[in-house]
């Protein structure tokens, strides 16, 4: 199916607005005769009559009448297109949703909800709280339009803009450490660590850096998925765990935690705000990450 171009719309617009091809002709500055071809190519692409001409008179048909309301609004969105690019209309209003931890969302991401919404006021923020793995999979998928992670990313699909900088901390409770000393590798033995994985996806932070220790063996290790729930258990003083230092700096300041082996600093990681590659609002995640960056931790 051939598109009308939109020279041909505004002739045609233009003769029916006046029902006179001449008078319609000077104003496109055509000729009447130029006029009349373009009607006729438009009239082709359609495979429709536009217009009932006698000697005296100049009609709509049907297929006019139909197509005069579209073709004019076909126009206007056509300088629209040009304004938008200019800068001088407003954003149309977009639902992006957001990906997040749990503990980070309700930490960081909603108290922020109002400075994005001012930063952003064409955009509708929608949350959606998952794991890592989860969040990826979920933008893969297009479920959700990108997540803010700190997992090194391997898939092609997906790309990011870095955000702050993830601290962490080998954390345990006073009263734990008091009844059972952690100072040495030898220590662990009497030990539980809490992590998100028993593949202690949160420890190596700690055990990974310089004068971390690759031997440390524990009691047990205990797998608790979320972040939130290794925070209450180490609160509780079931066990030790490596925290992100964002969530557990008042609890360190005001003594409800304490650091393990504090002569040890672990690695740090990066919170990246990921979404497609091939997502064309590029423009837009990166706008956003500028202001998330503006706004620190909690």
């Amino acid at each position: 199916m051939n598109l009308p171009d939109l020279d041909s719309l505004r002739c045609f617009v233009e003769a029916a607005r006046t029902l006179n091809f001449r008078l319609a002709a000077r104003a496109v500055a055509l000729t009447p005769a130029a006029l009349g071809q373009r009607i006729r190519k438009l009239e082709d692409d359609l495979g429709a009559t536009l217009f009932n001409r006698t000697t005296r008179r100049v009609e709509l048909t049907e297929a006019g009448l139909a197509l005069l309301p579209r073709a004019i609004a076909a126009l206007d969105a056509a300088q629209d297109c040009v304004r938008a690019a200019r800068g001088d209309l407003p954003p149309l209003p977009v639902d992006l949703v957001f990906g997040t931890r749990h503990e980070l969302g309700l930490s960081w991401l909603v108290p922020l909800l109002p400075k994005l919404r001012e930063a952003h006021p064409g955009v509708t923020f929608h949350l959606y709280f998952g794991s890592g793995p989860d969040l990826e999979l979920r933008v893969r998928t297009r479920e959700i339009d990108c997540a803010m992670s700190s997992r090194r990313l391997t898939d092609p699909a997906l790309d990011f803009v870095r955000l702050h900088q993830e601290d962490y901390a080998f954390v345990a409770s006073p009263a734990l450490l008091a009844r059972k000393p952690l100072t040495s590798v030898a220590d662990a033995a009497s030990h539980t660590l809490v992590d998100t994985s028993r593949e202690m996806s949160l420890f190596r932070y700690w055990r990974d850096a310089p004068g971390g220790a690759d031997s440390m063996e524990f009691a047990r290790v205990v797998a608790m998925g979320t972040i939130s729930a290794i925070e209450a258990l180490v609160l509780e003083g079931e066990g030790v765990g490596v925290l992100p230092g964002y969530l557990v700096r008042k609890r360190l300041e005001s003594g409800e935690l304490v650091r393990v082996m504090s002569d040890v600093e672990p690695l740090h990681d990066w919170f990246r705000l990921i979404f497609r590659a091939d997502d064309p609002r590029r423009s837009t995640f990166t706008a956003l990450a500028a202001t998330l960056l503006s706004s620190p931790l909690r």
